[in-house]
């Protein structure tokens, strides 16, 4: 890991990991690799996983309150869930993936203030009861919206992680979920031309019971197309 440039983005971000921090995240780079060379648990390579893996995974820490109860949907070998887990132990972090795989991994790379379920988000019967849900890459943004909002609790904050090109999409009607838009946030990745987009959703009533739908039902149609 380039540590210099890590710290230096890190102060940027309006963090300072001790000691003890930097070590876990060298030992997670490190395990991740190797576990990786016969796993397949992601396609960016070593040089680059502490600015696109770390770092991007912290972008957004500022926006989630202290001592909040965050859950990381679809979180593969645990980003932004582990990251966020390790450099903010205020935090506490459930990260969910479907794949058996990326949630063996991230068992075998545990925190204190983290814990982690092979589990279908659409299928998961957990209800109103996370302070912030967010998730990278999960899928089409009604889909991410739809899958987040239930496990939402009232006055809480669903932060997808999305892209510039996404913009128009944020202030599709979701109060239908019991979200209201509150604010869309653009951060750069460090040292980069790199843009990622933040919508922020609050939690403004409860989710129906119909949502979310079967897998099969999201997909047919997502919500926001006509």
């Amino acid at each position: 890991m380039d540590h210099r440039r890590f710290a230096l983005a890190l102060i940027e971000l309006g963090l300072e990991l001790s000691p003890l921090q930097s070590q876990q995240f060298d030992l997670f780079e490190d395990r991740l690799y190797e576990a990786n060379a016969v796993m397949n648990l992601t396609r960016v390579p070593r040089e680059e996983c502490w600015l696109r893996h770390f770092v991007d995974s912290l972008l957004i820490q500022d926006l989630i309150p202290w001592g909040s109860n965050v859950l990381d949907i679809g979180t593969g070998p645990g980003f932004p869930g582990w990251p966020l887990a390790c450099a903010r132990p205020d935090l506490q972090v459930f990260a969910i993936d479907s794949s058996g795989k990326m949630i063996g991994f991230l068992d075998k790379n545990p925190l204190p203030n983290l814990k982690s379920l092979q589990v279908r988000a659409e299928e998961w019967p957990v209800r109103e009861r996370f302070g912030v849900v967010m998730g990278r890459a999960v899928a089409p943004l009604g889909i991410q919206l739809e899958l987040s909002a239930p496990a939402c609790r009232l006055g809480g904050l669903v932060i997808p992680m999305r892209t510039p090109a996404e913009r128009h999409q944020c202030e599709m009607a979701v109060s239908e979920l019991g979200l209201e838009l509150a604010e869309v946030y653009e951060r750069t990745l460090p040292g980069t031309d790199i843009v990622r987009l933040f919508p922020v959703y609050r939690k403004a009533s409860e989710t129906p019971r119909r949502f979310p739908r079967t897998w099969a039902e999201i997909r047919r149609k997502p919500l926001g197309t006509d």
